[in-house]
């Protein structure tokens, strides 16, 4: 079993919203900010927390905010950022634009820790979920040749990467619904579907 001081929480926040028009993180669904549901599940299970965003305004969340150290490469560049100061050798990865996440769901990736994996994700509705995932921070090389390669495709970065999913029951498959466009916003925001 993984101790809670073994693994870091890394929530990405640096992506452009363009679909959305604003910014994903600051969104709020039952008054509270979709950040903050990220670090909510993130909370039980790690020694700290990381923002990952070169917007000041999440200082307000009160967790170690991190600068993108390689600008506009996405979540590529992201992961790198929050791997290169994560003190632990687990991290838990999240995007900030999945407000039904819970503590139970990330518990599975702990559980689901091996010798051999070096990143185990989520798979929900049949697709895997690089952005719901545990991290060993001996990627992180990895990731820098990537971005010295200028690979800015999470997926192709974790084929040269050991991945094992964990795979959601019906039951827990809206805890991922990914919230992109305006008109995804306000199907949650009506209880549509859900």
């Amino acid at each position: 079993m993984i101790d809670e001081s073994n693994i870091t929480g890394i929530v990405l926040t640096g992506g452009k919203s363009s679909r959305m028009g604003t910014d994903k993180g600051f969104l709020k669904l039952n008054n509270k900010h979709f950040t903050t549901h990220s670090i909510n599940a993130l909370k039980p299970l790690v020694s700290e927390i990381l923002i990952i965003s070169d917007n000041p305004d999440y200082d307000a969340f009160h967790c170690k905010r991190i600068e993108d150290e390689i600008k506009n490469a996405g979540p590529v560049a992201g992961i790198y950022s929050g791997l290169n100061v994560s003190k632990t050798k687990y991290n838990l990865v999240l995007s900030c634009d999945i407000p039904f996440i819970n503590t139970a769901v990330l518990q599975q990736l702990i559980d689901a820790v091996d010798a051999t994996s070096d990143v185990i994700q989520i798979e929900s509705n049949g697709k895997t979920m690089p952005l719901i995932a545990m991290y060993k921070t001996e990627t992180l090389e990895m990731f820098k040749t990537a971005l010295n390669n200028n690979e800015r495709r999470l997926q192709n970065v974790l084929k040269s990467l050991k991945t094992k999913s964990v795979i959601l029951n019906k039951a827990e498959e809206n805890t991922t619904i990914n919230v992109n466009t305006p008109n995804d916003f306000k199907a949650i925001a009506n209880g549509n579907n859900y």
